[in-house]
């Protein structure tokens, strides 16, 4: 069923767990995604990059996802991620996303709110709209080693999301786009200072590469979102490149190989559901 993404998270929070927000770029995995989800009775989001949405079959997959949602039999929404152009995002509201993140995070603090606000004022009141704060390193969509940029800073949040008005706040708090250099270094402390004076749900982005302790531990300290992209791509390039010769002998066998990506997404999938609770929820 499609549902809104702060509803959502908020109800996972009140229930001691966090939603997983998968990067989709094609409609097999997303259907694995949705089959997991399903099969654990949990709800779950569907991300889709700018990069995409923006290709000219873009808003196709956007509108198969929403179809997707609305016929799952748990709580899907459908989100345009980090994205930074009003007419993408409206063109991608159109064909079927409910959620967007009205990505002004590269801009200083007062454009960044007049950003979030310009699109609130495009979409209305009722659309939900995420926001970010501070310089998260990397690259969505490309896995290369970052170490983390500038942190969220928690004088800022109150203020931010007051003006802004957005429905959940992306934070910076040692979490990277792509591959980690060296080991994850949350800055706990900042987290707790958030946490303490934002009246949002907070939003994780670059969950690959976090140990599943450190999720479990957020998720006590307001994150109700969790993006995961790196991990999931990797975990499917990985299976198609040791299977790809294997199904190349069965005849070009590529519905054999679609059912290896399937197996694979699931995988990740089911281990990120499972990773996204308190420890004593």
């Amino acid at each position: 069923m499609l549902a809104r993404m702060d509803t959502m998270v908020q109800d996972a929070l009140k229930d001691g767990h966090a939603v997983p927000a998968f990067t989709c770029y094609d409609f097999t995995t997303a259907l694995a995604v949705v089959e997991v989800a399903e099969r654990l009775g949990r709800a779950v989001i569907l991300n889709v990059a700018p990069k995409t949405a923006g290709n000219p079959s873009g808003l196709r997959l956007v509108s198969a996802l929403r179809q997707l949602a609305e016929q799952a039999t748990v709580p899907v929404a459908v989100q345009l991620d980090h994205a930074t152009d009003a007419e993408l995002i409206t063109e991608a509201v159109k064909a079927g996303a409910n959620a967007v993140l009205a990505d002004g995070s590269a801009s200083d603090f007062e454009q960044n709110i007049a950003f979030v606000q310009q699109i609130r004022g495009l979409l209305g009141p009722e659309m939900v709209i995420e926001a970010e704060l501070g310089a998260l390193a990397g690259n969505e969509d490309q896995a290369f080693e970052q170490s983390a940029a500038g942190l969220t800073d928690p004088g800022q949040v109150a203020g931010f999301v007051q003006r802004s008005g957005a429905d959940l706040l992306a934070v910076a708090i040692g979490n990277v786009h792509g591959r980690y250099k060296g080991e994850p270094k949350i800055h706990w402390d900042v987290l707790e200072t958030i946490h303490r004076v934002c009246p949002i749900p907070l939003v994780l982005h670059g969950a690959s590469g976090i140990a599943a302790a450190d999720l479990s531990r957020s998720i006590g300290l307001g994150v109700g979102k969790v993006n995961l992209n790196t991990e999931l791509r990797t975990a499917v390039l990985k299976t198609v490149e040791h299977q790809i010769a294997d199904r190349r002998a069965e005849g070009q066998n590529l519905l054999g190989l679609l059912g290896d990506w399937d197996e694979a997404v699931q995988a990740i999938a089911t281990e990120t559901f499972t990773s996204l609770r308190t420890s004593v929820a």
